[in-house]
């Protein structure tokens, strides 16, 4: 039987749908959601993600506002932008642009966000909180993932899940989310020794690592659930012999997606899911800042 496939395009719809009407009813008692991306120098991926987030945010009700720094922007001024939008009241959400030049520290840059407004989640204190599973803002591509496996149907109490991949904002949030939700889970990286054996046991596999067609039909084992979080851009040959470039995820599609129940698809699976999270984020930080003012 063909593996069902998690059409994240059709989910992130819906929960746009759902944020609309949460942002009226904000609008309409406590005030406008503002959010603001801060986009430094003119990298072409940021500003085309940048100018996405812009439009979607329109559509659901949201401010939006891109802040734009030159290439040459010091730390120390990046990081004044950065406090000023902190106390700034009508900004209730930030989110940087990357990838920042390179003479620029992300880590740096991400950690001066206020927890609060790091609609992300991407601070340290955010994902700190996920170990206690009281986040106040989660990283919104590891929602993305769990919000698939639960629309999935897959009983996650009790399965085995492995995580391979286990960077801090996708693959070890996930792990603690699975975790919270009474999985037991392998975490594989590069440092594991038989990635087949592990693999082969999950009941849901997911795949962070940025390796295009990493995970083939003899890592999945019959039936497990697949969740690809890879976004990779390859150069390939399409059937006339025409140099192409297209986009893949960590998973071999048409190899897994017989062997497996559900599978998402890349692009249109984990991707449009992720930023209707970050519109959903925006709404809990406007939320969570105003309880945190009484």
């Amino acid at each position: 039987m063909p593996a069902r496939i998690l059409d994240g395009k059709a989910y992130a719809a819906e929960i746009r749908h759902e944020v609309t009407r949460q942002v009226a009813w904000f609008h309409s008692h406590h005030g406008q959601i503002k959010l603001c991306a801060v986009l430094v120098g003119s990298d072409d991926a940021g500003r085309l993600y940048a100018e996405r987030q812009r439009k979607l945010a329109i559509v659901v009700g949201v401010q939006y506002e891109l802040v734009e720094l030159p290439e040459a922007t010091t730390q120390e001024e990046l990081t004044t932008t950065i406090d000023r939008l902190n106390v700034d009241r009508l900004v209730t959400g930030i989110i940087l642009q990357l990838p920042l030049p390179a003479h620029l520290d992300t880590a740096a840059a991400q950690y001066r966000i206020d927890p609060y407004k790091d609609v992300e989640g991407v601070n340290p204190a955010n994902i700190g909180w996920l170990f206690y599973d009281e986040p106040i803002i989660a990283p919104c591509t590891a929602l993305a993932v769990t919000e698939l496996i639960r629309r999935s149907g897959v009983t996650v109490r009790g399965a085995h899940a492995v995580v391979v991949g286990q960077s801090r904002i996708v693959g070890r949030p996930v792990t603690m989310f699975l975790l919270t939700q009474m999985a037991t889970v392998t975490g594989c990286h590069i440092a594991t020794r038989d990635l087949v054996a592990e693999t082969t046991r999950a009941d849901i596999l997911v795949v962070a690592v940025g390796k295009p067609h990493l995970i083939g039909i003899e890592h999945v084992r019959p039936g497990a659930v697949v969740i690809d979080v890879g976004i990779n851009r390859v150069t390939e040959q399409d059937a006339a012999g025409k140099t192409v470039r297209r986009t893949v995820g960590d998973v071999d599609f048409d190899a897994v997606a017989p062997n497996a129940a559900a599978i998402t698809p890349v692009p249109g699976g984990v991707g449009p899911l992720t930023v209707a999270m970050l519109l959903r984020n925006t709404v809990e930080a406007a939320r969570k800042q105003l309880d945190r003012k009484i």
